[in-house]
């Protein structure tokens, strides 16, 4: 099975009509993983996979952007007749299973044993499915939050998660096929530094010496057309805006 991406969410901060929030679909090497759970990425998720079906969750941070739907695969797995053979591994930072057992009253989620098995990334995290290695590194953010290195029969993606610019994003994109980057904002605020421009998102592709650029998480002062525009101008390399729905191979 070749390495491929498909897109199930990219609005930032919140869905829209058609347009769910951060979310992917990752095959390849006989697994699937669903990376970043963003509200309303779980139902787009059936439309390509049956979650009993995962090999392992990956979580990027805790914003609910990127991991509320969480609860819905939770009643899904738990209550909804998609019980999963074994539990489904959920690489995250350690805080999200606490907040997730909050939405139930519960003080762990323990409880959760059964369905779901939450896994503690830290910077350098590597695990293997079948032929798929995903590596996580922290990076720059306002929160504990990492990006994705996944690699499987020498094709590599990298993606950002939610970060600002730093020497750690670089690395984890250095020679990818496709980097799926980031783009949140038009401009940064003085002193902060939690998000990419376009800018920042090819200039990282260039400096990464990635071969495609692949545009997401595109934030409400910006179009998706116009930041893809601006990511291309700096990255002079292939760049394309991401579309829920779409398959990519890597």
């Amino acid at each position: 099975m070749p390495l491929t991406l498909t897109v199930l969410g990219t609005a930032s901060p919140h869905p829209r009509p058609g347009r769910p929030c951060s979310g992917y679909l990752l095959r390849g090497g006989g697994a699937e993983v669903w990376v970043d759970a963003g509200p309303g990425t779980f139902a787009e998720l059936q439309r390509h996979t049956s979650p009993a079906r995962l090999s392992a969750i990956w979580i990027s941070h805790v914003h609910a952007d990127h991991s509320a739907d969480l609860l819905s695969a939770v009643y899904a797995l738990a209550y909804g007749g998609l019980t999963p053979p074994a539990p489904v591994p959920v690489y995250a930072p350690g805080d999200c299973a606490q907040r997730l057992a909050g939405f139930f009253g519960r003080r762990d989620a323990g409880f959760l044993s059964g369905i779901l098995d939450f896994r503690t990334l830290c910077d350098g995290h590597t695990a293997r499915h079948g032929d798929l290695i995903l590596a996580s590194r922290a990076v720059v953010h306002d929160v504990e939050a990492y990006g994705l290195r996944a690699e499987c029969e020498g094709r590599v993606l990298a993606y950002s998660g939610d970060s600002g610019p730093c020497p750690a994003l670089t690395e984890l994109a250095l020679g990818a096929d496709l980097f799926l980057c980031e783009a949140d904002i038009d401009a940064h605020r003085e002193g902060e530094q939690v998000h990419l421009t376009p800018e920042d998102a090819g200039a990282t592709a260039l400096a990464a010496d990635a071969s495609r650029l692949l545009v997401t998480h595109v934030g409400p002062t910006l179009t998706s057309e116009s930041a893809t525009k601006r990511a291309a101008a700096a990255f002079s390399g292939r760049t394309a805006a991401a579309r829920e729905g779409k398959t990519t191979t890597v």
